[in-house]
């Protein structure tokens, strides 16, 4: 009876290794996301740049299979704008209640929800995407670079789906739904 007790308990602890997940944790000052908003009917708009206050990805027997990012709002900045007075004038407008209202809602969040190998060079990722309090999912490719502990992306989201419905009076000078991001994390 003895022995069968500690056979049953070495099968255990091993069953529990081999599914023993890892939290893999990002370098928030080399990891980076870049947005892009562009104007409907010509070319041009704004880009820059958004920090992680905190994120990890989950890794399950060498397999990337889950993450989870927080996103601090309060540091959209933009940077192709450099007089101080048009480019503190778009970031607030950014940070008002018609697009992100950032005082009501400080933080975002991304939770990897599904992970698929469709070769070891490219990972086609679902995940949950929170803006504003509003949840919804969204699908892209990822990239990972395993000798520099990297993985990349680029998406872009259709901005009314999360209430962020600002709406340009002018015509020509109409902004896309369509806000673009290019995430780069690194371990």
């Amino acid at each position: 009876m003895k022995k069968i007790r500690i056979i049953i308990i070495m099968v255990l602890c091993t069953s529990l290794t081999s599914i023993a997940q890892e939290k893999l944790n990002i370098n928030l000052t080399k990891s980076s996301i870049k947005w892009q908003g562009e104007y409907t009917f010509y070319f041009g708009g704004h880009e820059g740049t958004i920090n992680f206050s905190e994120g990890h990805l989950i890794k399950t027997k060498d397999l990337i299979t889950g993450g989870n990012f927080t996103i601090d709002m309060n540091t959209l900045v933009s940077t192709d704008i450099e007089v101080s007075k048009a480019k503190k004038s778009l970031e607030d407008h950014l940070k008002d209640p018609d697009f992100f209202d950032v005082a009501k809602y400080p933080i975002a969040t991304l939770s990897i929800t599904k992970v698929e190998y469709s070769e070891s060079s490219e990972l086609r990722m679902e995940a949950n995407l929170t803006i504003k309090g509003i949840t919804k999912l969204i699908n892209f490719r990822a990239f990972p670079d395993y000798t520099k502990k990297q993985l990349t992306t680029k998406f872009k989201i259709d901005r009314r789906r999360w209430n962020v419905n600002y709406n340009s009076k002018i015509r020509d000078g109409a902004i896309s739904d369509a806000i673009g991001f290019e995430v780069i994390l690194n371990l």
